[in-house]
């Protein structure tokens, strides 16, 4: 019981902690016109499809199939396809709540999606041993710090109060200790579930890309910074996965 009760808090530690110091460094960012808006969400696009090329779906390849993978894939669109709709449907008709803070709030649902097989990771990773748990937990929280700033820009932008956007940040990590828990008790789960928990993320935030961050940075701004924000987010994103 009690190594149960320490790696979900160490998944929870490590799962908030890089979020929240995104979180409160995108708060702080002074800039707020559509040129910097733009490259920040587009340098979330790119961060994100980095961690969808790199990490999430070539993990799932080495595991399972390409029906499961392909599965887990359309289960995660359609999911963020729903949390989008309702949303947008809790939103429809308020004039305090603008495009921009509806993107935040749809990454925040995307990132915590994708939080859980990260969770299942540092889990399992303890199961192995403590060593390879914590260097697990000790890269996720480092990779977490870009998405926590990319997460909390376009709600702080959109209208919502610092306090909100860091309570939100902090709640999407919340799900990597749920995700380490449920990864401590099974242990040996299944590797096809690992495979379609990884693929489940990777629709996700697909969906987050092409349906909500690339559409918004162009409404923002029509300019070179989204290029330039869509390829420094791809490579550190990659840097980051790496580490």
């Amino acid at each position: 019981m009690a190594g149960l009760l320490k790696t979900f808090m160490i998944g929870i530690f490590f799962g908030t902690f890089g979020t929240t110091i995104g979180g409160i460094i995108g708060i702080n960012l002074k800039s707020t016109s559509n040129k910097f808006l733009g490259f920040i969400l587009s340098f979330a696009a790119g961060l994100m499809m980095a961690i969808i090329c790199f990490d999430l779906l070539p993990e799932a390849m080495q595991i399972s199939s390409l029906s499961v993978i392909l599965i887990g894939i359309l289960l995660g669109i359609i999911t963020m396809i729903i949390c989008d709709s309702l949303v947008k449907e809790k939103f429809s008709g308020r004039k305090d709540v603008n495009s921009l803070l509806k993107t935040g709030i749809i990454i925040s649902i995307g990132l915590a999606l994708h939080n859980i097989p990260e969770g299942l990771a540092i889990g399992t990773g303890f199961q192995a041993s403590i060593n390879l748990g914590l260097s697990l937990a000790i890269a996720i929280a480092i990779h977490d710090v870009p998405e926590g700033i990319s997460m909390a820009v376009p709600m702080k932008n959109g209208g919502m109060s610092k306090g909100k956007v860091i309570f939100l940040v902090i709640m999407s990590g919340v799900s990597t200790g749920i995700g380490a828990l449920v990864g401590h008790l099974v242990g040996g789960i299944s590797e096809s579930i690992i495979a379609a928990s990884l693929s489940f993320a990777a629709g996700a935030m697909l969906y987050i890309v092409s349906g909500e961050l690339t559409p918004e940075a162009n409404n923002m701004y029509k300019g070179r910074m989204n290029a330039v924000g869509n390829i420094l987010g791809f490579i550190l994103g990659i840097i980051a996965i790496n580490l």
